[in-house]
């Protein structure tokens, strides 16, 4: 995927940059209130939504076009830059011609590739940073194949956003950051900028603090973060916007770690971490042949490879151990699945010569 900067003029290349304003437009004197606020507390790019996908009919669904003047107010007032959410290709034709300067791709948007597609085939023929929020679900083919859409465009300048992952079961998160997902994608387009939207991860605005941290320590390059003059008498998403005095705050507390730090400790400790990795594909290396060697006498003695109440046992054992250990027991019986998993596998395979 070829790439070129999302920098714009005037905002330094300094982690974090940050992307900040409130989830919905509401009024054009909310906007300018906050836009106001957050410029004079040195943010340099304003963001806010037009369009609002909401879950269930009869919610507050965004002012639409209306709002996009009060944008391009905030650019003639304040200077900054101006970004929104597109959803259809009508979203992407009338922000290009309000002059809005970054668009992003929202998580129920990414999730739909004729949407996708339909948003890229759009800005055919137009310079413009593109950020690609991960679809709702854990699915890292799916992101990358809309960044792929967009990207087959011409579009160049591309970024994505980390909103965390929707799930039935709800826990501390409104979305669970499976952090490992935005890791790989890195791993796999290692120059793709990629900003963290601790809003909708945490859904709570005390979570944004500690969940913008975790972003810096992962090397993230930017933020963007709902930012309003009012929270609690937001339209949409109130319990997770904060005011531009505390995420003045929040950023003034970030610790951002330097690469470029001496690693020479570090290089020690990480060969320690490739012995163990040897240990432990060397065990279960193991712990396959044996596997295999249970697979050839159950052939021999016409038994079901499956043995539920084995399988069970082992589980409920290695998650206590692992307790003991100091590991999180549900961590550890996650392994042993995917360990036991791979040993049906392999007796499948001895089964079935």
């Amino acid at each position: 995927m070829e790439l070129e900067s999302i920098l714009l003029p005037g905002v330094e290349a300094k982690r974090p940059i940050v992307i900040a304003g409130p989830c919905s437009a509401e009024t054009e004197e909310q906007v300018m209130s906050t836009a106001k606020q957050l410029s004079e507390r040195g943010i340099k790019i304003f963001r806010a939504g037009i369009w609002k996908p909401r879950t269930k009919p009869g919610g507050f669904e965004g002012v639409g076009v209306e709002g996009l003047s009060w944008l391009k107010e905030v650019k003639k007032e304040t200077g900054m830059y101006v970004s929104t959410e597109v959803a259809t290709a009508k979203h992407v034709y009338e922000s290009l011609k309000a002059g809005i300067d970054i668009l992003w791709v929202g998580a129920r948007t990414t999730a739909n590739p004729f949407a996708v597609q339909e948003i890229a085939d759009a800005l055919k023929g137009v310079d413009i940073p593109v950020l690609v929020k991960n679809p709702v679900n854990p699915d890292l083919d799916l992101w990358i194949g809309a960044l792929e859409r967009i990207n087959n465009s011409g579009l160049k300048r591309l970024g994505v956003i980390h909103r965390g992952f929707s799930s039935y079961d709800k826990k501390i998160y409104r979305n669970l950051p499976q952090w490992h997902i935005p890791i790989e994608l890195h791993r796999r387009i290692p120059n793709l900028p990629i900003f963290c939207d601790p809003s909708h991860i945490g859904g709570k605005r005390e979570l944004i603090a500690p969940l913008c941290q975790q972003a810096m320590d992962l090397n993230f390059d930017g933020l963007i973060v709902e930012s309003h003059c009012n929270p609690d008498c937001a339209w949409s998403d109130a319990s997770q916007q904060v005011t531009p005095d505390v995420l003045d705050y929040i950023l003034n507390l970030l610790v951002i770690r330097k690469e470029t730090q001496t690693t020479e400790n570090l290089a020690a400790l990480r060969r320690q971490i490739d012995e163990c990795d040897n240990s432990l594909m060397e065990e279960l290396a193991k712990r396959m042949r044996i596997a295999r060697e249970i697979g050839t006498y159950k052939k021999e003695h016409d038994m079901p490879i499956l043995q539920t109440s084995r399988y069970s046992e082992i589980l409920e054992k290695r998650g206590s151990q692992g307790a003991l250990c100091g590991l999180d027991a549900e961590f550890v019986m996650k392994i042993f699945e995917a360990i036991h998993e791979e040993s049906v596998r392999q007796q499948m395979e001895i089964i079935n010569k």
